[in-house]
């Protein structure tokens, strides 16, 4: 293996109960007196977001809201925002909200200063570098489940309409300035969404340390990143109010974002085209494909996986892991098939095919093509381990 490799660590974090409190300094702190808050339209109806949105009214500050968001975002989402943006004049934005609203509001921001398409911006070889970096405006972070991880990443993710084909629009200043990261803001989160949500931050771990490549940081930020979700998950989602693991996993999110700069791989590539053509939660998607993306990449990551499994207390085998990940599953009410999302084998092609050429899949640690591609798909439809 080659040590030589480029590394990125995120931003400054605001982390613990009640910090929401601080919304209004953080702006201020970044130079923003006109903040357009970015949140999704059941969110902009919550007490959470309105109490936000009146405490930096209150601070001075010229404060808008923009919530024309779907749970897998469009193109169309991120133009009305930048147009309310430009209009309204604001010079930062305050994205409130799960992986759709933070995605969205720092493409608002990116985009607010562009000419050119934002499809000219994916995240292909250096194509960042086409974009005017003096025209993206700073963006406050403030996630509100425990998943994704965008608080502390430089994309995100959007789905091209005319294609059905989720992109990840990328650029170093897409990175928020700050992220107020509250775990009392996760406490209303239904158990169901908090069960998704959750196995998506593991997934991000899981798919980080697998990936081939150099890089012992975020190995170890991966590592100890599922340890938190082992110990967290269940109690966060059969007890909301439970604080202390709300945090945790908030926590275990920031780490699965930091770690997977290193890669990610099939359980991604296969549920972006899923997400993009059957609107299913991403991070369900990724939890129903989890085990079946292990079983293909066995080959490869046992010995990583045993040493995961030791370090989690699992008994230092690929399968005490796998058996882990099944039973951890179930617990938390994840289908075991992709049937439970209601996909069937209608588009299997093209879901083999849009998978193969999504960015992630460079990550998977065995090469994924069509065929391969294809033959886990089939297996988590009909709930085969062995066919994987």
């Amino acid at each position: 293996m080659t040590q030589k490799a480029n590394w990125n660590y995120p931003t400054s974090v605001r982390f613990g109960a009640g910090r929401i409190s601080e919304l209004a300094d953080a702006c201020k702190a970044a130079g923003i007196a006109r903040p357009l808050l970015v949140t999704d339209p059941g969110l902009a109806q919550m007490a959470m977001v309105r109490d936000a949105f009146e405490a930096m009214k209150n601070a001075g500050l010229g404060a808008a809201l923009y919530s024309n968001i779907k749970s897998n975002p469009v193109e169309t989402n991120v133009a009305d925002g930048v147009a309310v943006l430009r209009a309204g004049k604001h010079d930062g934005v305050v994205a409130f909200g799960g992986g759709s609203a933070l995605d969205v509001g720092k493409v608002i921001a990116f985009m607010s200063g562009q000419s050119r398409p934002m499809w000219d911006f994916e995240d292909v070889g250096d194509w960042w570098t086409r974009a005017d970096p003096k025209g993206i405006v700073p963006v406050i972070a403030v996630p509100t489940t425990s998943g994704t991880g965008s608080e502390v990443g430089r994309a995100g993710v959007i789905t091209q309409e005319a294609t059905h084909t989720k992109k990840v629009i990328f650029h170093p200043k897409m990175m928020p300035v700050t992220t107020i990261c509250d775990p009392a803001l996760t406490v209303g989160l239904p158990a169901h969404m908090t069960a998704a949500t959750g196995m998506d931050a593991f997934a991000h771990c899981l798919e980080a340390y697998c990936a081939p490549g150099f890089h012992p940081l975020a190995d170890g930020v991966a590592v100890e990143g599922m340890r938190l979700v082992k110990e967290n998950l269940v109690r966060a989602v059969k007890t909301g109010s439970d604080l202390e693991a709300r945090g945790n996993m908030m926590a275990a999110a920031a780490m699965g974002a930091t770690a997977f700069q290193k890669g990610l791989g099939a359980i991604h590539a296969l549920s972006h085209p899923i997400g993009a053509l059957y609107d299913t939660h991403h991070g369900l998607t990724n939890a129903v494909f989890m085990p079946y993306v292990l079983v293909f990449n066995r080959k490869a990551i046992e010995p990583k996986i045993a040493r995961l499994a030791a370090y989690m207390g699992l008994g230092g085998t690929f399968d005490a892991f796998q058996g882990f990940v099944l039973n951890l599953r179930d617990e938390i009410g994840i289908p075991h098939t992709l049937k439970g999302l209601k996909v069937g084998d209608d588009k299997a092609k093209l879901i083999a095919e849009m998978a193969i050429v999504d960015p992630t899949a460079g990550g998977n640690p065995i090469a994924l093509d069509v065929q391969g591609a294809r033959r886990i798909f089939d297996a988590a439809l009909q709930g085969d381990l062995k066919a994987a």
